[in-house]
């Protein structure tokens, strides 16, 4: 049979075992601390209290948490008041290099030791004028402290917490923390010592890893200036359109919502998503013209031209000196003649030029004139007979569309499939699961005609379609891209609602896109003012489509 008092102990117990459980399960640091210092409030019947976080820089200890019950002060934490800067941090160290010992947290946090006063009026080895003026000016009467050390696994501080004012249930009187007040308000700080620093190191890798996802995606930016701020822009794309459907009454969204670990998640992949383009080779990602690969071969071209314009000249001069020799002095007809070819020649060049630079459409004719040209030929030091351009040279120049062939828009492409690889072989932890699907996702499309896996639109996540979206505005809105000018909104949103129509987009999402005028919030942070025109919804397309999943003939 258990007495009263070896019951008041399991009670104690109990509720340190739940204290602790609570700890270990809390993720916010504010209500981490905030709960830190009202159980020990609780716990020990204490009417006030603070914690102190320690400061490695600045080797201080820092107000965060302060609660005092009679005088309804409640500063920090999720329910408090913001601490003023009235209450400055403590110094460890003196200004002469000297450990702080007067001020009793900072010594229980140089020391290690816990300090248990009965009252703080009648103590002389520790500085308590602030204490009295604080008193002077409010009526209180700070009397009994329990300061107690919390130190992490490698016995480095970390916080102090501080109790005030133990209050007797039955008389309501101000009397000391006992000895097992000390005891419990030290395990108590030892559990949380130990939640604490979980939790800093979880933040902590967390943050390690932030810095490292985005350090990769600032590397592959760097691989070219002319896609420099895609890795950065689409994340933020990314999340402005998911907010927006986490917020929307839309009827396809209303199962759709995020958590702060979804929102996380979501983050990661859209940092991630152009990761394979690492091994991309530096002359296909940077390929600003058709002839670029290490170096933009239209100076060789170019000098192929002067060598014609040359042999022009040669052959101009040794026609007239041929006529000199036969008595003709008016040689009006030889240099008219060659003008004329130097001048086709220079207007050939300045087309190769223009059709080096890449555009949105390249018709046949202009493919013809080039075929046409390269079978122009010059002679090398070898008396060899070269044509004017390669094969290889008029089937860059050909290209109908932008600067990449098909087979550098494969390897291009392959980044997609790199991706994948590489973002399924990461041990991403449970609530990372998803990275590589939200990711690997928005080069397909709705339709099943995408890469890398040609996913249809039912077979993909509302985040992964939500990252095509934000890919593809991105892209079109860029001012960075050589071979295009940077498109207003209007122009952008048109072609984005003709690929909703071509069941490239999701239709669901390009809606949301456009009424919750997300494109405006992203404009307005990222965009130059001549780009943000004005958009009539009315008039854009893909607005009305209704998504059907494409049969096995289609």
């Amino acid at each position: 049979m258990y007495t009263d008092s070896s019951d008041s102990s399991l009670m104690m117990l109990d509720t340190l075992n739940d204290i602790g459980i609570a700890l270990s399960a809390e993720r916010d640091m504010e209500s981490l601390l905030e709960t830190i210092l009202v159980s020990a409030k609780d716990l020990t019947e204490a009417d006030g209290g603070t914690l102190y976080l320690y400061n490695e820089k600045q080797q201080s200890l820092e107000f965060t948490i302060v609660r005092t019950l009679s005088l309804g002060i409640s500063l920090g934490g999720k329910t408090g008041h913001p601490i003023s800067s009235n209450f400055k941090p403590l110094p460890l160290f003196l200004e002469d290099g000297n450990p702080n010992q007067q001020m009793i947290a900072a010594y229980a946090a140089l020391s290690g030791q816990t300090i248990n006063i009965q009252d703080a009026y009648e103590v002389t080895e520790f500085d308590f004028s602030g204490t009295r003026k604080f008193d002077e000016s409010t009526g209180y009467r700070s009397k009994s402290f329990l300061t107690v050390p919390m130190t992490n696994h490698e016995n480095d501080i970390i916080a102090v917490l501080q109790l005030l004012n133990k209050i007797d249930t039955e008389t309501g009187e101000v009397i000391s923390f006992s000895q097992q007040d000390q005891k419990l308000a030290e395990s108590l700080a030892s559990q949380a010592a130990v939640a604490l620093t979980n939790k800093r190191l979880i933040d902590e890798l967390e943050n390690l890893f932030s810095a490292f996802i985005k350090m990769i995606a600032t590397a592959i930016d760097e691989k070219s200036p002319h896609t420099a701020n895609h890795c950065r822009r689409v994340p933020e794309a990314t999340m402005m359109i998911a907010e927006a459907a986490h917020h929307s009454d839309m009827d396809y969204f209303r199962n759709f919502f995020m958590e702060d670990a979804d929102r996380y998640e979501l983050k990661v992949a859209s940092w991630l998503h152009d990761c394979g383009k690492i091994s991309t080779p530096v002359h296909v990602v940077e390929k600003a013209t058709k002839l670029e690969t290490i170096h933009d071969r239209i100076e060789l071209v170019a000098a192929r031209f002067e060598i014609l314009r040359r042999d022009l000249e040669i052959n101009m001069l040794k026609q007239r000196i041929a006529a000199l020799e036969n008595g003709e002095t008016n040689h009006a007809s030889i240099i008219e003649n060659y003008e004329q070819l130097v001048k086709s020649l220079s207007e050939d060049l300045a087309y190769v030029r223009r059709c080096n630079q890449g555009g949105e459409f390249m018709p046949d004719e202009q493919i013809a004139r080039v075929e046409a040209l390269s079978k122009l030929t010059w002679t090398d030091l070898e008396n060899n007979t070269q044509n004017l351009l390669s094969d290889d040279e008029v089937k860059n120049l050909s290209i109908r569309r932008g600067t990449i062939t098909a087979e550098e828009r494969d390897i291009i492409n392959n980044h997609m499939t790199l991706t994948i690889r590489m973002l399924e072989q990461l041990p991403f932890p449970k609530h990372l699961r998803k990275v590589p699907e939200y990711a690997g996702g928005h080069h397909e499309r709705m339709d099943g005609r995408g890469y890398p896996r040609g996913l249809t639109r039912n077979q993909m996540s509302i985040p992964a379609r939500i990252m095509a979206v934000a890919d593809v505005f991105e892209a079109l809105t860029s001012s960075d891209r050589p071979y295009k000018k940077p498109m207003p909104l209007s122009q952008t949103l048109t072609i984005m609602g003709r690929m909703v129509e071509d069941d490239h987009l999701d239709p669901d999402i390009y809606r949301l896109f456009v009424h919750s005028e997300v494109y405006k919030e992203y404009a307005e942070k990222f965009l130059r003012p001549e780009q943000i025109d004005e958009v009539n919804h009315e008039s854009l397309p893909g607005l009305d489509k209704e998504y059907a999943e494409p049969t096995e003939e289609g």
